[in-house]
């Protein structure tokens, strides 16, 4: 996780409080969109989706390896799998092309 300190005015005091940053920025979602659905501001394309969806999912696993109760985020993460897998059938039905290149350069079928 990735923490970065807030000073806050409370009763004309300086109180620092630690915030959670969000793991996935404006900033690498566009990177995400531009390296994978051709322009940042495509986020509609099947194969940004896709892309955006392994990051996310990569992102989680790390996160229940750490905590193996977290029932909740295991549910979210099988959904989100769930979307990708049905996201992916669609890219091999309508671009076969576009599936075998998008599956190599994520790195998703061994």
């Amino acid at each position: 996780m990735y923490f970065c300190q807030q000073i806050i005015k409370k009763h004309n005091k300086d109180v620092i409080k630690k915030t959670e940053m969000p793991y996935l920025t404006i900033e690498k979602k566009a990177d995400i969109f531009t390296s994978f659905g051709a322009k940042a501001t495509n986020t509609g394309s099947i194969e940004g989706q896709i892309a955006l969806l392994t990051e996310r999912i990569n992102h989680i696993s790390d996160h229940l390896k750490d905590n193996k109760k977290d029932f909740s985020t295991q549910r979210g993460l099988m959904m989100m799998v769930g979307k990708r897998k049905r996201l992916l059938t669609y890219l091999s039905k309508h671009d076969l092309a576009g599936y075998r290149a998008l599956i190599e350069k994520l790195g998703l079928r061994k």
